[in-house]
């Protein structure tokens, strides 16, 4: 499919048009790409306005219609909200990872489904819409998108530390030991894969893959709050 359809199909989904559609394609462009095409501007800069915007938005609606809530309280909701994991699942929502342009390399090591690249192109969404079309119609748009994230961060369940969360559940039950198993590693050294597994009593109740060992835990402990139906997916 050729690049503009793609924008387009995109587009679509978002419910936006953009009168300058190159800011969307700059807001999919990886790093990894732009480094091996020179001069290709990429969307690190729209990841840090958008992140600005984002943080605004939140903040004068939480501010406006929880009026109840203390400064602390508004600023641990806004976390929740705006946090990486509340940005991936909305990634995910719109199948982001299939419009965005990164390097061969990138690609093969899982990098279309990396939670911190498709959060980070969220915030770069956000950017672009702000330049395009003003701080009104992307206000709208994040209201509009961020509801469900919203309404979880208010009833608290939204996980920051997945392996903190499955800790405290497991401590609640009398002589319960939880703990993790590095399954297995793969590739290169500035580019390994881990596959791990949290055992709770012994038995296999996770499994979790990731770039780090820290993150395949967390990665492991969701699973297993998942399974538990603590969390939903």
């Amino acid at each position: 499919m050729e690049r503009i359809s793609l924008l387009k199909e995109l587009e679509n989904k978002l419910l936006i048009n953009f009168n300058n559609i190159k800011l969307l394609d700059t807001a999919l462009t990886h790093s990894s790409y732009a480094n091996q095409k020179k001069g290709i501007e990429y969307n690190e800069r729209l990841e840090f306005l958008g992140d600005s915007v984002l943080q605004l938005t939140i903040s004068e609606y939480l501010y406006l219609n929880y009026i109840d809530k203390t400064e602390g309280e508004l600023t641990k909701m806004r976390a929740l909200i705006v946090c990486e994991n509340s940005l991936h699942e909305i990634a995910r929502g719109w199948d982001l990872g299939k419009y965005i342009k990164m390097s061969k390399g990138e690609e093969l090591t899982g990098g279309r489904t990396r939670v911190s690249i498709l959060a980070d192109c969220v915030e770069a969404i956000i950017a672009a819409i702000y330049i395009d079309a003003g701080i009104e119609v992307v206000k709208k748009f994040i209201l509009e998108n961020f509801n469900t994230m919203i309404n979880k961060a208010i009833r608290n369940e939204i996980v920051l530390d997945y392996k903190t969360k499955l800790q405290e559940l497991i401590q609640q039950q009398e002589n319960s030991i939880i703990s993790y198993n590095l399954i297995s590693f793969e590739g290169p050294p500035h580019r390994r894969k881990f596959y791990t597994e949290v055992l709770i009593n012994e038995k296999v109740s996770g499994k979790g893959v990731g770039f780090t060992k820290k993150e395949s835990e967390q990665n492991a402990a969701k699973e297993a709050l998942i399974l538990l139906e603590v969390i939903n997916e």
